[in-house]
């Protein structure tokens, strides 16, 4: 109905990718909200009859005018504490403590640290909603005292997601900016972003001191497509520890020509992933929430030499750790932990029984606990039918639950119902894994950061994926063939989208700091795409410098099925 809006929006690949991913996911606004083409599409809707809301004003440019599109900025949170978001970094203790407690996020950063209460979200929530008023009303609470000495290193050096560095042309400051990459605002990283890059780098730089993946011998995999698993198990089961974190890896595909500079060892762990974590093979199940998260299934126990099994996949993850490539592959959080020999949390509950973890969340917070007549004793159910009875501590059956025991009870019966039926399978994992991997190396790491660095991001940003790729051989961003590229990425599905990568990389898997951390045979390597060849030849790839040759099609639609055809049906590799 809003022409200029509509006009806007269907001339515009990115808005509308930025668009389409808000509309799946309300949290990633923030992520877009200072984009000055978004800004401008929001002003377009806005009433300018009406008074602002309470707290926030008309920005004017440094003439003094108001800005063109409309001056009423867009609603940047559903917070009723939305308008501090253009505030300066906080100085103040409290106001840092402020700032860092209303992030959109701060339950999931909270649990993922420490067991969080009724009562402590409720005095959380008021600190969100009240500010510095509500802390000094709390300042003497044990709870929030012991919370934020938790969180003290973060507190001291966050940085609010909607600070603008100096106004240089930010989309969301109402000032004109020259050009769509101007209007970017240039805001500090979160914290824990800044924390886990530093110990990325640190962690690769421990590696390379050590020797890990350096030589001078070499780790040969000699590799048949059509018995991938099993050439697999054999030649990475039969190599000694030494071997495994010293050799030089070198992917060898049977009966193909390709020489290994990256490409055909990111391809291997990209096709040994999705076929040894496949839950078809039995090793694996999906948790209960969604169906691309895997965890150790409990009838793991019946399949043949299964301890070997997951001492073979622990293996392969830590190759594919040392030697940087990404797994396509997502484990729950537990397998994680698990790895980093850290005990489980209640949240791992959720992936496996959410209705249990739900009734011990709110056994957490409930206050009459020894009216419920518990035990530290569970009824197990076994593979053969059989109700056991089984005492989480020694003389757990005598001993109730109370509330000054809950907590341990919590603790306990959290272990047994993420370890049931899997505490062997997982033990062969992990001790595959340290085979390969130090554990002292992986230890700065907490789970969600580790499964970041193994697995990579889960989404694809196409507006990222532009941003970060290079063009050569007359190729450029408003060339004609390049404008008809974007838009057929446009219009493939995200699973074809990941194909393509997959085809120009040899994984689909992107790594944590997106597009621009993309690796080559040498290194960081963007994604590249040159322009070659005829009219009449498909597209083709070079997996170890994740380039692109893209001959020069005359038609959107031509371009659009040979690309197409490249990516669905291409899957060896040759050699020029």
């Amino acid at each position: 109905m809003n022409q200029e809006a509509s006009a806007l929006y269907n001339g515009n690949s990115t808005l509308k990718h930025m668009i389409s991913k808000i509309r799946r996911d309300i949290f990633s606004f923030e992520r877009y909200q200072h984009n000055r083409d978004l800004v401008a599409l929001v002003n377009m809707f806005s009433e300018q009859d009406r008074d602002l809301p309470l707290g926030w004003d008309t920005k004017l440019d440094r003439n003094g005018k108001a800005p063109t599109p409309p001056p009423r900025p867009p609603i940047t949170s559903s917070d009723a504490y939305a308008h501090n978001s253009h505030q300066e970094i906080p100085v103040a203790y409290n106001d840092k403590v402020v700032a860092f407690l209303r992030q959109p996020n701060i339950m999931s950063i909270v649990r993922e640290r420490c067991a969080c209460s009724s009562a402590l979200r409720d005095k959380i929530n008021a600190v969100r909603v009240e500010g510095v008023h509500a802390l000094a009303r709390h300042q003497n609470d044990v709870q929030l005292t012991c919370l934020l000495s938790l969180f003290e290193q973060e507190i001291m050096s966050y940085v609010p997601a909607g600070v603008c560095g100096g106004c240089g042309g930010c989309g969301s400051c109402g000032s004109p900016a020259a050009s769509p990459a101007a209007a970017r605002c240039t805001r500090a990283p979160a914290p824990q972003r800044r924390d886990f890059e530093a110990k990325l780098r640190a962690f690769y730089r421990k590696l390379e001191t050590k020797g890990y993946g350096q030589g001078p011998g070499k780790l040969k995999l000699h590799i048949r497509r059509e018995h991938l698993l099993e050439d697999a198990f054999r030649r990475i089961m039969s190599c000694g520890k030494k071997e495994l974190q010293k050799g030089k890896l070198c992917v060898l595909w049977d009966g193909e020509e390709g020489l290994d500079y990256g490409g055909p060892s990111r391809e291997f762990f990209f096709l040994l992933s999705r076929e040894l974590f496949n839950p078809y093979y039995g090793l694996f199940e999906y948790s209960a929430n969604d169906t691309y998260t895997v965890h150790v299934s409990p009838m793991s126990a019946f399949v043949d030499n299964h301890q070997e099994w997951f001492r073979f996949s622990g293996r392969v993850l830590g190759l594919a750790l040392v030697h940087g490539y990404l797994l396509e592959a997502w484990f729950t959080r537990a397998l994680y932990r698990a790895l980093l020999r850290l005990p489980p949390a209640l949240e791992d509950v959720d992936a496996l029984d959410a209705q249990f973890a739900a009734s011990l969340r709110w056994l957490q917070s409930a206050r009459c606990v020894s009216s419920l007549e518990l035990t530290f004793a569970v009824s197990e159910r076994l593979a053969d039918g059989r109700v056991l009875e089984r005492e989480l501590k020694p003389g757990g059956r005598e001993l109730p639950v109370t509330a000054r025991n809950k907590h341990e009870y919590l603790e306990r019966v959290v272990r047994w119902r993420v370890q049931r039926g899997v505490a062997a399978q997982t033990e062969w994992l992990v001790r595959g894994f340290h085979e390969v991997v130090d554990p002292r190396l992986v230890g700065a790491f907490d789970a969600r950061e580790l499964e970041l660095v193994i697995a990579g991001a889960p989404e694809l940003d196409v507006a990222d994926w532009r941003d970060n790729t290079e063009y050569r051989g007359g190729y450029h961003d408003d060339h004609p063939v390049i404008v008809w590229f974007w838009q057929a990425i446009d219009r493939f599905t995200n699973e074809q989208r990941l194909r393509l990568v997959q085809f120009v990389t040899g994984t689909s898997s992107i790594p944590y700091e997106g597009f621009s951390a993309l690796r080559g045979s040498t290194g960081p390597r963007r994604f590249c795409i040159e322009r070659w060849g005829r009219v009449e030849s498909l597209p083709r790839a070079h997996t170890c410098f994740n380039r692109l040759d893209l001959p020069p099609y005359p038609t959107p639609q031509l371009l659009y099925e040979k690309l197409l055809l490249a990516v669905e049906e291409t899957n060896t590799f040759g050699i020029e």
